[in-house]
């Protein structure tokens, strides 16, 4: 493919984050990009705003805020993108279509979200739109209905994997202790995410609060180039192959205990970097619920259909496992604002590449793979990318 560089990178504290509005996340997140790439805002030639919203906040048409945030950037290209869950990779995509189409050198792209300032029924009720919405968008859990009703159907038909769906939720979360920027830095431990309690109760079907992943505020940002610059404090991440692959929206039209977009994704990511799961040295993959990892693992190849369990109760996805998943806590513990999600991703797998993960750091890692979906499977998003 083309060159690609990921050449600076910032990103906020996630969390609640009642203090910062928009502007200044983004200040939060962009400033120390720039400064990690070497680079000022008149160097920017384009700026991708990823950015759900739906209601969250009153403003919209976000992607003018970079310039009310940093006056730099007033006449800058800016434009917001949008794909539920997947709306930061959307947004890279974006921004690497343009330099590709050799109309930018040098792009901004920028994820942000800010939950908190409505309550958790709005929140719920704001989130079921990226379901299909004629016929799922009642559930009174809102997307937690959703993959509730996925490890229902999954426990069905394969046996109860609450012992598997414990250990992810345990796995992360002890990850996560190692991350500067997580949400919920609490190491809860096998035993709490397996036994239901008033702390943890029951949310949707099988799936107990610890299976949830945290509504968060945050920001991140990344500067991309198409060439390595000499200015940056950061060495450069590579791009060896970017795959979007989508599935139908409604779960009626789908067997809901596959993930087979992502499936395909991976299929078609890893043939295009002329790689295998060995070559790879981590992933940062979308656990929006511990059922999501858990068919991803399926999804990725690392088990068959059915038996996804065995991975991490095997110990395979563990920091110190063959395939590391989600070093940084993933969104289980670093938290998932919608927006950011995808750019805090790429964020955490170019610091592991670069070598500057600091608690979080893999040995050696020298390729490694981000997975970004929207909605439950529907938009999959696969980046494999290797240190430049």
């Amino acid at each position: 493919m083309s060159n690609a560089y990921i050449v600076g990178w910032g990103h906020t504290p996630f969390g609640k984050l009642d203090k910062l509005d928009l502007e200044q996340m983004i200040r939060d997140a962009v400033q120390p990009a720039l400064d990690s790439a070497g680079l000022e805002p008149k160097d920017i030639d384009g700026i991708f705003v990823g950015h759900f919203n739906a209601g969250f906040v009153g403003q919209d048409f976000t992607a003018s805020l970079p310039a009310v945030a940093m006056p730099e950037f007033r006449h800058t290209p800016a434009v917001r993108a949008e794909n539920a869950c997947a709306t930061g990779s959307a947004a890279i995509w974006a921004a690497l279509d343009a330099m590709a189409a050799g109309r930018m050198k040098r792009t901004l792209v920028i994820g942000m979200e800010k939950m908190n300032e409505l309550s958790t029924p709005q929140v719920a009720a704001t989130l079921i739109k990226c379901s299909y919405v004629k016929e799922e968008g009642t559930d009174p859990a809102g997307f937690a209905g959703i993959f509730g009703g996925i490890a229902s159907k999954y426990f069905e038909r394969f046996g109860d994997q609450s012992d598997a769906l414990a250990a992810i939720s345990a796995k992360n979360h002890s990850n996560g202790m190692h991350n500067p920027y997580a949400h919920m830095r609490r190491d809860f431990g096998f035993d709490f995410c397996r036994t239901p309690s008033e702390k943890n109760p029951f949310v949707s079907g099988p799936l107990k609060r610890s299976d949830c992943s945290l509504v968060s505020d945050g920001a991140a940002a990344l500067v991309l180039s198409n060439e390595p610059l000499r200015g940056a404090k950061v060495a450069p991440v590579r791009w060896r192959s970017r795959t979007h692959v989508n599935d139908f929206l409604p779960m009626s039209r789908r067997d809901p205990t596959r993930f087979e977009g992502a499936a395909l994704a991976w299929q078609k990511g890893l043939a295009s970097a002329q790689a295998g799961l060995a070559e790879l040295s981590f992933v940062e993959t979308h656990d929006c619920f511990t059922i999501a990892e858990m068919l991803e693992y399926e999804a990725m190849g690392l088990a068959p259909h059915g038996q996804g369990a065995r991975v991490i109760l095997d110990g395979v996805t563990r920091k110190d496992g063959k395939l590391p998943v989600n070093p940084s806590g993933g969104l289980k513990s670093k938290g998932h604002p919608i927006g950011a999600t995808g750019v805090s991703q790429h964020v955490m797998a170019a610091m592991q590449l670069s070598g500057t993960a600091g608690g979080m750091q893999v040995p050696n890692a020298s390729v490694g793979a981000v997975f970004n979906m929207g909605g439950s499977a529907v938009a999959s998003y696969l980046s494999i990318l290797e240190s430049a």
